[in-house]
């Protein structure tokens, strides 16, 4: 049986936890491929909220194992606590949990770094979420990383975590004192993490490709979206892993012949967090409506997203990196009250049309939108299940979208609650990953 992967397609914060959430009953394995606790995914279930940072999004459900895959850079502490809430919360966290013991882990040196670089720069800031996660890609890249594996040998993570101190000392950075403490205080508090993870780590490369061939159905979580993505984001403000569809083959351990399809995410309108370009942000009246409508505010940091109309520039960009074949429109109830819902259809640059995405920043950030203008629906949409709940309007609204893209919309949400979503039955989404009957 195959796996299927779930790609943001925009600056992350889609709304992917909610999509991973929804389609687990329909899957037997969720396995996260990228990112670290820069990513947040938040999921509603009821009247409770939850916001994952490590754990994938499957964990609400029953009788479905996550994995955190090789390709995800884990701070153990965090890891920690985040399993410790959701047992708070009830959620069971014990066999169905699975961490790969080739994954690296973020140090506190890591996170020195990532400051005292943002710092640094000024006017040159990335915008990182300052959790050390760029510093810690850096490092395994250049071979001085730790991984999970290296927790069981007291002696040998010692060596490796006085080479990798002197590593990023040696970038000339100026670590703050707080995030550069002695190796051997570092070696302590972490073979004390890696006793209480020790239950759950595993080869999950070898879990994941014996489980796909006793037929299971594995759903591939990634993080963050392609916009951030290393190679095919808007570089340099970008994450610093694959973000895209790819990724979820080398972050897993599984081979591209695995993937049967691509499912892409992407909110009804555009946001994002940090620095670079957005020609379609909204940095005024209109722009902090769909902010307070849409409750964005990152999961992660707090920070205020940017915010603006949709962008079929990008979306088609990312349709055709990822071949995604059916997208999920999330959020789609924040438009709810617009008379007028422009949308980017192309950018105009230096006097010259632009329909696809230009690779060098500078030239993104001088493009200007081409605006084409729908007529608003004001209507509640929050309580839809069934497409024909929607005005006329949003359907129309939903049909432009799929013409600009190339893609169909396979799934349409229009609140955070998993009970609350349209699952188009004839998209390739209710057909590639069918409803059980069984699910928990």
């Amino acid at each position: 049986m195959p796996a299927y992967v779930v790609v943001g397609t925009q600056w992350g914060d889609e709304g992917k936890g909610k999509i991973v959430d929804l389609l687990t009953e329909r899957v037997d394995v969720v396995a996260r491929y990228g990112g670290g606790p820069n990513a947040g995914h938040t999921i509603c279930v009821g009247d409770r909220r939850f916001a994952l940072h490590h754990v994938p999004s499957g964990i609400l459900r029953d009788g479905v194992v996550c994995v955190i895959g090789n390709g995800v850079v884990i701070e153990p502490a965090s890891l920690l606590r985040e399993i410790e809430e959701l047992r708070r919360s009830g959620i069971r966290v014990e066999d169905n949990l699975r961490i790969s013991d080739r994954a690296h882990l973020i140090l506190p040196y890591h996170r020195g770094r990532d400051i005292a670089r943002e710092e640094a720069a000024r006017d040159g800031r990335i915008g990182t979420t300052r959790l050390g996660v760029g510093p810690t890609y850096e490092g395994k890249a250049a071979r001085y990383g730790v991984r999970v594996a290296d927790l069981a040998d007291p002696q040998a993570l010692l060596d490796r975590i006085r080479a990798l101190a002197a590593a990023v000392a040696a970038g000339g950075d100026g670590l703050p004192e707080e995030f550069n403490p002695p190796a051997e205080k570092v070696t302590r508090d972490y073979l004390g993490h890696g006793k209480a993870l020790r239950p759950f780590i595993t080869d999950t490369a070898t879990l994941l490709n014996r489980r796909l061939d006793d037929g299971a159905v594995i759903l591939c979580e990634g993080a963050q979206g392609t916009m951030l993505d290393l190679d095919h984001g808007g570089y340099p403000y970008v994450t610093s892993s694959t973000s895209t569809a790819g990724g979820a083959c080398t972050g897993l351990g599984i081979s591209p012949v695995r993937v049967a399809g691509v499912i892409g995410v992407m909110k009804a309108y555009s946001t994002r967090v940090g620095e670079g370009p957005m020609p379609t942000e909204q940095d005024n009246a209109e722009g902090e409506r769909i902010r307070q409508r849409g409750r964005e505010f990152g999961s992660t940091t707090g920070r205020p997203r940017r915010c603006g109309w949709f962008d079929a520039v990008v979306a088609r960009y990312a349709v055709m990196v990822n071949r995604i074949e059916s997208v999920a429109l999330t959020l789609f109830d924040v438009l709810d009250d617009f008379e007028t819902i422009p949308i980017c259809v192309a950018y105009e640059c230096d006097g010259r049309r632009i329909d696809t995405l230009p690779g060098d920043a500078a030239v993104v950030r001088r493009c200007r939108p081409v605006y084409e203008s729908l007529p608003g629906w004001r209507r509640d949409t929050s309580t839809a299940t069934r497409e024909t709940d929607l005005p006329g309007a949003a359907r129309a609204y939903v049909r432009r979208i799929e013409t600009l893209i190339g893609c169909e919309v396979g799934v349409i949400s229009a609140s955070p609650q998993r009970d609350r979503t349209i699952v188009r039955p004839e998209g390739r989404i209710a057909a590639w990953l069918p409803r059980r009957t069984t699910a928990g």
